[in-house]
Parts: C-alpha cells; sequence; structure tokens
C-alpha cells in the first residue's frame, strides 16, 4: 500500500511539472488576448506564446566577445529553479512526491536564487542597459521579499507550519473564517506577485523604454534558446503565483491523499479555472491602471510591506501567542 502511494505520489508530481510547464505560456496568451479585447484590438492568438517559444528554440545563440561560463549558465539554472519552485505548490492535489519539501521558505529561496543569478547575468556583458535592469530588480527585491516573508510568517502564525500542504490541509479543514489578517496577507501577496512577475502598474513586459524598463533591460542580450528559457521560466513564474496565491486562499477543489480520480480530476478542472479567473483579472486590472514612474516603486511595496506586517501583527494579537 505505501509503494503505490508513492508511486502515485510520483506520477502525479511528474504530471504537475507537465502540467505548469504546458500551461505556462497559454496562460501568459490568454492574459494577453484579454488587454486586447478589453483595449478594443483583435491582438495576437492565444497560442502565440507557444509560437515565439519554438520559434526561439529554433534560432542559434549570439553571445557577445566577453560574455563569461555565468552568462552561458544562467538561463539553464533561473528554468530549472522557477521550474522546481512551481513544482512546490500544490495545484490539483497535495499528494505529490516533493511534499515533504514543498516549504514556503525553500519557495522564496529557490525565486531569489533565480533572480540572483539573472541579476549577475545582467551585468556580466558590461552593457549599460543590463546594469540598469539588475539594479531596479535588487531595488525591487530588496521591498518585495521583505513582505513576502511577512506574508509568510503571518501564515505560520496561524497553522503553525510553512509547508503547503500542511496549509492547504488546515485551510480545506475549515475553522478559519474572516479575518482582517488574513486579507492585507492576500493583497500584500497580490502586490508582490505583481512585481515580482513585471506585471503593471511596476512594469510593463510588452514595451522596451529605457526610462521605465526593469526585467526586459536584463535579458536584452540574450537571444535564440537562452532567451526561450529566460521567457519561459518568466511564464512558469506567473503560474507559480496564481498557484500560490490559489492553494493558500482558495484550496477549493485540490483533491487530498487517499482521494480518488474523481477529486484528481475536480482539482485538475478547478486549476484550470483558477489559472483563467486569474488571467482575466489580471489583464482587467493592468488595463484599468497606468505604469508608475520609478521613483514611486518604493512607495506600492513599502505599501505592501506595511499591509503584511499588519496582519502579522493582528494575527499575533488574535491568537495570543
Amino acid at each position: 500500500m505505501i509503494f503505490v502511494q508513492a508511486l502515485l505520489a510520483g506520477v502525479f508530481q511528474v504530471v504537475q511539472m507537465l502540467l505548469v510547464l504546458a500551461l505556462a505560456p497559454g496562460l501568459t496568451g490568454l492574459v494577453r488576448v484579454v488587454k486586447a479585447r478589453l483595449l478594443g484590438r483583435r491582438g495576437p492568438p492565444l497560442v502565440q506564446p507557444y509560437r515565439d517559444l519554438f520559434r526561439l528554440l529554433r534560432k542559434d545563440v549570439v553571445l557577445a566577445d566577453n560574455a563569461s561560463w555565468l552568462f552561458r549558465v544562467t538561463p539553464y539554472l533561473v528554468f530549472t529553479a522557477i521550474w522546481l519552485a512551481a513544482a512546490l505548490v500544490p495545484t490539483f492535489t497535495t499528494a505529490l512526491a516533493l511534499t515533504a519539501t514543498a516549504d514556503l521558505i525553500a519557495l522564496v529561496a529557490l525565486l531569489a536564487s533565480a533572480r540572483f543569478f539573472l541579476a549577475l547575468a545582467g551585468m556580466d556583458v558590461g552593457t549599460s542597459f543590463g546594469g540598469l535592469g539588475s539594479s531596479r530588480e535588487m531595488m525591487i527585491a530588496a521591498l518585495a521579499e521583505p513582505a513576502m516573508l511577512m506574508v509568510i510568517f503571518s501564515i505560520a502564525i496561524l497553522v503553525r507550519t510553512t509547508s503547503l500542504s500542511l496549509i492547504v490541509d488546515f485551510m480545506l479543514a475549515g475553522g478559519v473564517g474572516l479575518r482582517i489578517s488574513l486579507g492585507l496577507a492576500l493583497i500584500s501577496l497580490l502586490m508582490v506577485a505583481i512585481a515580482e512577475n513585471a506585471r503593471i502598474p511596476v512594469d510593463n513586459p510588452a514595451t522596451h523604454l529605457e526610462l521605465t524598463m526593469v526585467h526586459e533591460a536584463m535579458v536584452l542580450e540574450y537571444s535564440g534558446r537562452h532567451l526561450a528559457l529566460i521567457e519561459a521560466a518568466s511564464m512558469l513564474k506567473l503560474v507559480l503565483y496564481m498557484a500560490l496565491i490559489a492553494c493558500i486562499f482558495l484550496p477549493w477543489g485540490i483533491s487530498e491523499p487517499g482521494e480518488g480520480p474523481l477529486a484528481i480530476l475536480i482539482g485538475l478542472v478547478t486549476f484550470v479555472l483558477k489559472l483563467a479567473s486569474g488571467a482575466v483579472l489580471l489583464a482587467l486590472f493592468e488595463t484599468s491602471v497606468a505604469k508608475m514612474r520609478v521613483f514611486r516603486y518604493g512607495e506600492f511595496l513599502g505599501g505592501a510591506l506595511l499591509l503584511s506586517l499588519l496582519g502579522a501583527i493582528f494575527l499575533y494579537v488574535s491568537t495570543g501567542l
């Protein structure tokens, strides 16, 4: 029996890794389609991100003469770290082979490692755009990561663990109720997700303007399969954050260990619906706000940090620790 459960957990883990990889370009494409419709344009087809990735994979890599080994290996490191982080987040079931390592702290560490190597690679060839993008990315990270950690501490105070599968089980068990602290943590995590995924109003992935670029400035020197890996990692990160928000605050539909095939199927369907809903809401939000100026990033992410801190304080006081 234990062997069968371990085998199923391994199968579900492989399915999850392939699922997030397959859905990531589609999610980005859906956001673009909805935004185009809201702006009265026809827009690109839903499958355009898949076409772009395959086109880049077929192209040769062009490297600067002074590019070091770090510049070459960074796309593989970034893609692997973010794909592994996405594999840790329960999407349709918590019966995964990596459940024991599916910890929020490990998740933050993997994302921080990917950002660290990408920022180093941005400065590696010595271009002004790379340095500009890396410095701005680190400025955002200095504010976003503390806010993310405070959200984790808030949840850890309530659930007494940072294990994602146990958090899902706790939320599914009910009894949490409506809490102001969780609402503040959710808003803070949404703001962090917007900043980390280079979305409007912090960044605009559809433009290459010198004054506003952040993430795009760091990857301007990449081409071919290297750029395909970085673009795929960026799409995976968007899926990761949507799945993370869904599994913590909207875990309904996720199957638990021991449940049958019907629960797994419901989990798969609800996960896809959650992603689609998230894409529509993100497109609505991005079409209703304007890109903010660079010097206001601190105000935006400072607000996220303040909300997460207030959420942690409310939980600390209400739980009587």
